[in-house]
């Protein structure tokens, strides 16, 4: 019987795939030595451009970080540290003032006033530079408030009338709970700012470092790569480029450790200093204040004669052998600010000594002799010993503050040709490499 359906056919096999022209062609050559050589060129041409760009954008990076200490939080730090001692010694000089039986002294009026200015002109910069900031806002609002207050006390104590010591003590207030807060939030915001810019210019340069190991391992191999194929033990392009690399590497390590060790000493010898002695100042103004506020609530100012204590034993203990100006003489590395500091610690404990005999007058109802040793010009009373204390702490900050400026524009110096220098020498290495390499693959052709 013949078959009705057709014969079954053996199953034809599909062509096997091919890759694409291109593919085939890529791979053809790169399987080869020349093809090989120039991969590897091009991977180390993008290794050592890598290895570069990090390089020179991390040394910019640090570079604006350093210049920012010098110019902007650097700057804005000592301005909120005069802010907060203007507005201190504002508080300080009006209670002293007043104690003068209504003849204010010209003196001290003209230093209320330069102290006002002083705050305000800070104020200004703080503003320029932060105008969002809270604490800014604050003080801006309330220093025309307490310098409206402590003139109407002034016109009552002219005209002699007790409510004059309300308005003040009223003003204190103001002072103290709101201004000199914020002041103090202020320069401690200022100063975390501060020490992060110093951290950031130190920070170790983690990927440029990587990076141009890499890229120096890389040349090894290729010498080593090299010398096997071509029997030839150096290979001038790629020693070139090595070279330029290990200089690259060095010079970055150097300007690093250059910037650092200064910084490290900008905030040692510097800031750190500067910190305590300016906390030191501005606990001796507030412990002024103390003092005069005492006498100008009449029996009543046990709170004030309490927080004079307190202050004076933050300054240099309760036996005198402690506290923020000990700390200060002993983390003082420079020769002139342990000179003022010990100077400093002799009139505080001078001042404590006077202040002793004020109060006990006081409290025996020899007001008007109290009054003569906390505010008269005799040598040996609180006046005299809180100018020489406040003096010497001046120039203790000036003298950080001088070091601190010093150092952080040596940390400048050293990272100052880094970027200009790197992209030199990143430039000379990609020219010895390419030169090497491209002459050993000419060869094959």
């Amino acid at each position: 019987m013949a078959l009705l359906s057709p014969p079954a056919t053996a199953p034809t096999r599909a062509p096997a795939r091919t890759g694409s022209p291109l593919a085939t062609r890529l791979t053809a050559r790169t399987s080869s030595t020349p093809g090989r050589l120039t991969v590897l060129m091009v991977v180390l041409a993008a290794l050592a451009i890598a290895a570069g760009l990090a390089a020179v954008i991390g040394v910019v990076q640090r570079s604006s970080h350093v210049h920012s200490v010098i110019d902007r939080t650097g700057p804005l730090t000592v301005d909120a540290q005069e802010l907060y001692r203007s507005l201190s010694d504002a508080d300080a000089i009006a209670a002293n003032a007043f104690l003068s039986n209504g003849q204010e002294p010209a003196a001290l009026r003209t230093r209320y006033d330069n102290d006002i200015a002083a705050a305000s002109a800070a104020l200004t910069s703080a503003t320029a530079a932060d105008p969002g900031q809270p604490a800014v806002q604050e003080i801006s609002a309330q220093l025309p408030v307490y310098a409206g207050l402590v003139e109407t006390a002034r016109t009552y104590n002219r005209l002699n009338l007790p409510v004059g010591a309300a308005y003040l003590r009223e003003a204190s207030a103001l002072m103290r709970d709101q201004l000199l807060t914020a002041a103090k939030r202020l320069y401690d915001a200022e100063t975390t700012r501060f020490d992060s810019d110093a951290d950031a210019a130190a920070g170790f340069p983690w990927l440029a470092i990587a990076l141009s190991v890499l890229a120096l391992a890389g040349l090894g191999y290729a010498q080593v790569t090299l010398t096997r194929r071509t029997n030839r033990l150096f290979n001038l392009g790629l020693v070139g480029a090595t070279a330029m690399g290990l200089a690259a590497l060095i010079w970055l390590g150097s300007s690093w450790l250059g910037a650092r060790g200064e910084l490290a000493s900008a905030q040692r010898d510097g800031s750190a200093q500067e910190q305590v002695l300016a906390r030191a100042r501005i606990d001796a103004l507030q412990a002024r204040a103390d003092e005069a506020l005492t006498l100008v609530a009449r029996g009543n100012g046990a709170s004030f004669d309490t927080d004079y204590g307190t202050m004076l034993t933050d300054l240099v203990g309760k036996n005198g052998d402690s506290g923020l100006l000990h700390q200060a003489g002993a983390a003082a590395t420079d020769p002139t600010v342990r000179t003022a500091v010990n100077a400093a610690i002799s009139s505080a404990k001078d001042w404590r000594t006077t202040h002793q005999k004020a109060d006990d007058a006081n409290k025996n109802s020899e007001y008007t002799r109290a009054v003569t040793l906390t505010i008269g010009d005799d040598p040996a009373s609180s006046a005299s010993s809180f100018n020489h204390l406040d003096q010497q702490l001046a120039a203790g900050i000036a003298a950080t503050s001088a070091t601190l400026d010093r150092h952080a524009r040596s940390a400048a110096g050293a990272l100052a040709a880094a970027p200009i220098g790197l992209a030199v020498l990143t430039v000379l290495l990609l020219v010895g490499m390419v030169a090497g390499l491209q002459q050993r693959i000419a060869e094959y052709r």
